[in-house]
């Protein structure tokens, strides 16, 4: 069997601690996993895992293993992307998966200069409101906005999200303004199923308040709480990345300037640094570079911190 490929099971194995979940990683059986484990084995003369029916572990060995196989790796794939660099058009097709409102907003646009960079390269983009696994749907890359990513996962961030508390100025000469956290109890507040939904933090000084809200409309995608706010229905946290034009204009009013809501990072997540193609190396530092220049300046746009009046 091929010595490289052993490593790179033995290392998804040790790294997972588990057949299955490496063998779904690898596209390849659960038997097949087997077999390059028992051939590493076999190889050095030595048991490196201890298995369960649920788990595997390892052994003194395995460690040993684990650490020089992972440096054999990366400088396996840092020479293999040194020869790719000689090929100036990367190839091939790249599924990405993101949520609507960021692919619509952001994502779209970012796709777009790519391939006009590099014709050779095919974008299949998937947009859900949902978790794509990344392994049982073949999906290449994800770009998530999170706190936090599944430590399965490989993370590279991209950009901060900040969020901001808005409405429309004919809601607000309807309802009031609100000039102190305590006082959107009294307000229509539109939530989103995944962030915030009951709570809204605020930060201010150094000092955090939790903040109960509620609302007649709750929705699982950004897009909709703002089509809902630009219809007069409420106040909601929204994306500057989403708001940010709409607040230039005038058209939707930032609320509570004087607080600060929590950030989240904005993610290219993928399942493994095996064998990373071209296509994928040449979007990640393309996202990067394009997340940081001016066209996209709304990623980095800051609200306000003014004092309340």
């Amino acid at each position: 069997m091929d010595r490289l490929t052993a490593m790179t099971v033995f290392v998804e194995v040790a790294e997972r601690g588990s057949l299955t979940a490496a063998a779904e990683v690898l596209d390849m059986s659960r038997a097949m996993v087997s077999r390059y484990l028992a051939e590493v084995e076999g190889w050095l003369g030595a048991r490196l895992l201890h298995r369960t029916t649920r788990r595997v572990s390892l052994t003194g060995a395995g460690e040993a293993a684990l650490a020089r196989f992972r440096q054999m790796l990366a400088i396996g794939e840092e020479l293999q992307g040194e020869l790719a660099s000689d090929d100036p058009e990367p190839h091939g097709t790249l599924r990405i998966t993101a949520s609507v409102s960021f692919g619509q907003s952001h994502l779209a646009r970012a796709v777009a200069a790519f391939v006009q960079r590099h014709p050779a390269a095919r974008i299949e983009l998937l947009l859900v409101d949902r978790m794509v696994n990344l392994v049982e749907e073949r999906v290449d890359l994800a770009v998530r906005i999170a706190r936090q990513i599944d430590p399965s996962l490989i993370a590279r961030r991209l950009a901060i999200c900040r969020s901001v508390l808005c409405a429309t100025p004919a809601y607000l000469r309807a309802r009031g303004t609100p000039t102190a956290p305590e006082h959107l109890a009294a307000h229509n507040c539109l939530t989103h199923h995944y962030v915030g939904k009951s709570l809204w933090q605020l930060h201010r000084e150094g000092r955090s308040l939790s903040v109960a809200v509620g609302g007649n409309i709750s929705a699982n995608e950004a897009s909709l709480l703002l089509e809902a706010v630009r219809a007069n229905a409420g106040i909601a946290m929204l994306p500057t990345y989403q708001v940010a034009p709409l607040l230039r204009s005038g058209e939707l009013i930032e609320l509570l300037p004087a607080y600060s809501l929590d950030e989240l990072g904005i993610h290219a997540v993928y399942a493994s640094r095996r064998q990373q193609p071209v296509i994928m190396r040449r979007f990640l530092d393309f996202l990067a570079e394009c997340f940081a220049s001016p066209a996209f300046q709304d990623l980095d746009w800051r609200p306000s911190r003014k004092e309340n009046t």
